[in-house]
């Protein structure tokens, strides 16, 4: 349990560095060419894996479907629609309904995989999406490319809400595939890439009509950055969240995943935003959880 502790936080820090290295690279790619991009660069560097670990063991017929169907709904789908709600609601109000992925996905797996969370996990479990609700509704110093319609900002919410089913939908079905074969857990984030790339496949034309434009081409250091962002929030990230979601049951997992948004409270002044007193009560309250859900 406390390898699956450790690697669900450090997935967490992944996805809040890799977070911030995004924010940081201006594009005019479409949300679901933004996702494709990223998983290309992801699964060229995962399908070097088996050179590494060992050849591909034998797949499962059962489990290896739900793996495939899990990146679908949890990386092309899921992903997806968050990039798109985030250039409609911001950050913040964004993490806001994601922050319920704890609870939907605890409560998905007491009735479809009976793994029923203890009254400690449980408070855990609330602490920590307490904390990053705090961290998500604080105001940040400015917004950018945050509509203002009414219609603007209720498209946001059905997309920040798509992105929650997802992505929990996404979580179930990885807990429930590691749970019931010897699959190692960087062979089956490979597996969930595969699926994903392969759904957005379609849109490799306009990803490459973009890329060739001058304007929104990201040269030179753009680049680092797209593969740094990759290699941490893609390839590091889906690596240890699927070795969180093989040693925790999926409500617990999902729990720790979701401190990232806590864990950027430090790195928010480097970014000119001020967390302040509910920022700091919040990072308390998810160190808190973080020990209730690790007890044994």
């Amino acid at each position: 349990m406390a390898i699956g502790v450790a690697a669900a936080l450090a997935a967490a820090l992944c996805w809040t560095l890799a977070s911030g290295l995004w924010r940081r690279l201006p594009t005019s790619l479409g949300p679901a060419e933004l996702n494709l991009l990223k998983n290309l660069i992801a699964l060229a560097l995962q399908l070097q894996l088996p050179l590494l670990l060992g050849s591909l063991p034998a797949l499962p017929l059962g489990p290896t479907g739900l793996l495939l169907l899990s990146g679908v709904l949890g990386i092309a789908l899921g992903d997806s629609f968050y990039f798109a709600a985030l250039r409609r609601l911001g950050t913040r109000r964004t993490l806001t309904f994601d922050a319920g992925g704890p609870a939907v996905t605890a409560a998905a797996g007491c009735l479809l995989l009976a793994e029923w969370p203890g009254p400690r996990q449980w408070l855990g479990i609330a602490l920590i999406s307490l904390a990053v609700v705090l961290v998500a509704r604080q105001r940040p110093v400015a917004v950018v490319g945050v509509g203002l319609r009414a219609g603007h900002q209720r498209l946001g919410v059905l997309l920040a809400l798509a992105a929650l089913v997802c992505g929990s939908a996404g979580a179930l079905l990885a807990r429930a595939a590691l749970r019931t074969s010897g699959l190692d857990p960087w062979h089956a984030a490979t597996l969930r890439l595969l699926a994903a790339t392969l759904v957005l496949l379609p849109l490799l034309g306009r990803l490459l009509t973009h890329l060739r434009r001058p304007r929104p081409r990201p040269p030179g250091r753009r680049w680092l950055l797209v593969l740094a962002a990759t290699l941490l929030g893609t390839s590091a990230g889906i690596g240890l969240q699927q070795l969180a979601l093989a040693r925790l049951p999926g409500g617990l997992a999902v729990a720790l995943l979701a401190t990232a948004p806590v864990m950027a409270v430090p790195l928010a002044p480097l970014e000119g935003d001020r967390p302040g007193a509910f920022g700091v009560l919040a990072a308390l309250l998810a160190v808190l959880g973080v020990v209730l859900v690790a007890l044994p």
